[in-house]
């Protein structure tokens, strides 16, 4: 059973990790790969509504999504963004990125090997993923403005649609220890964590919400 303190701790962490950015038209999308095809969902949406007009998908597989995409998760967005009604001519894929510096920079070498000028980037992801994505982003492609977005959904809204609240809080504090650990390893650029999210996220760690925490000697 999950206490309502951790429930609160959790929605806490949940809101400081979404970046809060006004979507605007971008010089492309890029949706960052993993097991959540709601990233692909919002792209095409972003891609109907003319904020980009080319999307690029970028990830290989995980543990986590080796069943479920056995093509890879750039392959299986594209799949499901072509369903969605985005034209094949209007999507890039790259395959081979296993972590959010690698969706990054080869997003990147990608876009630069075609020649496109790119300026802004409307940079997609899981929604408790975006501040991970955004200060990644801006450590290795310091030149580009990146606008962060996701599927619009409520912290309950996500735990339903993936019916594992114990796992979406582990998920939700991994993603927080690689926020605070990662600036030091040179892998994103620093973000000010809140007393009360760090409260927050102790308290977490404390109730045993620590699955998807990690050696700090390894990216991810």
């Amino acid at each position: 059973m999950i206490s309502a303190q951790a429930w609160e701790d959790a929605q806490l962490i949940w809101d400081y990790h979404q970046m809060h950015h006004t979507p605007k038209p971008c010089s492309v999308a890029i949706g960052l790969g993993s097991h959540d095809l709601s990233v692909a969902t919002a792209a095409s949406k972003a891609y109907e509504a003319g904020l980009a007009t080319l999307i690029v998908f970028t990830g290989a597989n995980s543990p986590t999504t080796r069943d479920r995409f056995p093509d890879g998760e750039a392959t299986a967005y594209r799949e499901h963004a072509l369903k969605l009604g985005v034209p094949n001519s209007a999507i890039l894929i790259e395959p081979h990125a296993t972590n959010t510096g690698q969706n990054i920079t080869y997003s990147r070498e990608l876009l630069e090997s075609t020649g496109i000028d790119i300026s802004s980037v409307l940079l997609i992801s899981k929604p408790y993923e975006q501040r991970r994505a955004y200060a990644t982003a801006c450590k290795l492609w310091p030149s580009v403005e990146f606008v962060c977005l996701s599927a619009s959904m409520e912290f309950t809204e996500y735990v339903d649609s993936l019916g594992d609240a114990q796992l979406v809080i582990d998920m939700l504090v991994g993603a927080l220890q690689r926020l605070m650990i990662y600036p030091q390893k040179g892998f994103m650029i620093k973000q000010e964590v809140p007393g009360d999210i760090l409260e927050a996220y102790e308290r977490l760690r404390r109730d045993g919400f620590t699955s998807r925490l990690m050696p700090t000697d390894a990216p991810d």
